[in-house]
């Protein structure tokens, strides 16, 4: 294997690897017309793949990896990493790929139709292979499941689907998806494999990847996000520091405050962008700004269609919220746990190992069991988001038992 494989960005198991490997080989043997449709050839390869994986073991990059593999032009290798389709398909840009990645609560019927169903029925236009990779299939409604059903059962003879789910047990699925799939699991990777992998990716040193990788406990799209992004580093410091100023009265209670307005404008100048697009090419296919006879009924039927993309849009942004709070708990939640190994003696990697002079403080001015209920408070402020409390009055009441178990007067 190259050192420039596509391979090479996966964790270390080399028996995920090796089946990857052995399933693209058959493939292109398939492609060819070499070896017919039986026998170990055929064996190998299959039109529909389930990979599961605790979040952040790198599911999507080892779907996109076999795309890539699938779709290579070397004459010597299969998933070179560098022909020009290797290339795309690494870069979300191949023609014959069909990405999808859910942004909302659920994944609903309507985008299964035409995300998926419909694209799955059409040939390759540049590779042998047609590749749809679903992301967060968890999150499909049963009339979704229902629809990608038969799609998964009699795929096209070009069409290959990879379902993903952040589950480390593959019945989190629909057991009539699932027993039509072959099932991968991809493990969590260690630090070093983390750290490699963001090192083969470019664009970031070894000190901010090793970092990156200790910060997310290897969580590979957390890893990737931290080394690059210059606003995620600057919200891990601030979530981080709100455990010092526990200690200084309203001084937590206020940064609950900016810490909230942080991560919602953050999630509305990510999200910005694609909405605008959505809304503008809405209006266009309604005609927007034309004048004439029929106007006001286009208009009228235009309003409508806007109002629902935006409630739309709504979802999306609070599944973004709820999900950019979460992380940002897990982040304070590793501060207490590198604190609660130090006050127990303990010698083991630091999950925040550049923020070490905090957690040796929080170790010194608390007990073990004070450290525990700590992160018992984290816990329920996660379970409280994920019903919906509002993030001001969550934070707001983590604060609250913070300095309770911390016996802050």
């Amino acid at each position: 294997m190259s050192e420039n494989s596509v391979f090479d960005r996966l964790s270390g198991a080399e028996q995920l690897r090796r089946t990857l490997i052995d399933a693209a080989s058959a493939a292109r043997q398939l492609a060819a017309g070499v070896g017919g449709e039986k026998g170990a050839t055929a064996a190998a390869m299959t039109h529909s793949w389930l990979f599961t994986g605790p979040p952040g073991s790198g599911r999507s990059n080892a779907a996109r990896a076999f795309a890539a593999a699938l779709m290579c032009t070397s004459p010597t290798e299969v998933g070179c990493g560098t022909c020009q389709n290797c290339r795309d398909v690494m870069a979300d840009k191949h023609p014959d790929l069909v990405h999808v990645v859910p942004t909302e609560l659920s994944i609903g019927v309507d985008l299964m139709r035409e995300k998926v169903v419909g694209p799955a029925l059409a040939l390759p236009t540049l590779a042998h292979w047609r590749v749809i990779i679903i992301e967060d299939a968890d999150r499909l409604s049963d009339g979704a499941a229902n629809a990608l059903l038969k799609t998964v059962e009699e795929p096209s003879a070009r069409t290959v689907i990879m379902l993903c789910a952040p589950s480390t047990d593959r019945r989190d699925i629909s057991v009539t998806l699932r027993s039509r799939c072959r099932h991968v699991y991809v493990p969590t990777p260690s630090l070093e494999d983390a750290t490699r992998i963001l090192l083969a990716e470019g664009g970031v040193n070894e000190e901010a990847a090793r970092l990156a990788a200790a910060a997310t406990s290897g969580h590979i799209g957390r890893a990737r996000h931290l080394a690059h992004s210059a606003a995620a580093q600057s919200r891990r410091a601030q979530v981080l520091h709100l455990a010092e100023l526990v200690y200084h009265k309203e001084a937590a209670f206020q940064e609950v405050g900016a810490l909230v307005k942080t991560v919602e404008d953050e999630v509305k100048t990510d999200l910005a962008p694609a909405e605008d697009q959505e809304l503008d090419k809405l209006r266009n296919a309604f005609g927007a700004g034309v004048k004439g006879k029929g106007t006001a009924r286009m208009t009228k039927g235009m309003e409508t269609e806007v109002k629902a993309l935006e409630a739309v849009h709504k979802k999306r942004q609070t599944r973004a919220k709820r999900d950019a709070f979460d992380l940002a708990l897990i982040d304070l939640a590793g501060l207490y746990r590198d604190a609660l190994l130090k006050a127990s003696g303990a010698s083991i990697q630091l999950t925040h190992p550049d923020f070490d002079g905090l957690s040796t403080d929080l170790a010194g001015k608390n007990t073990p069991e004070a450290l525990t209920d700590c992160l018992e408070a984290i816990n329920l402020c996660r379970e409280s988001l994920g019903h919906n409390v509002r993030p001001v009055v969550a934070l707001s009441g983590l604060v609250g038992r913070l300095r309770k178990a911390c016996q802050v007067q």
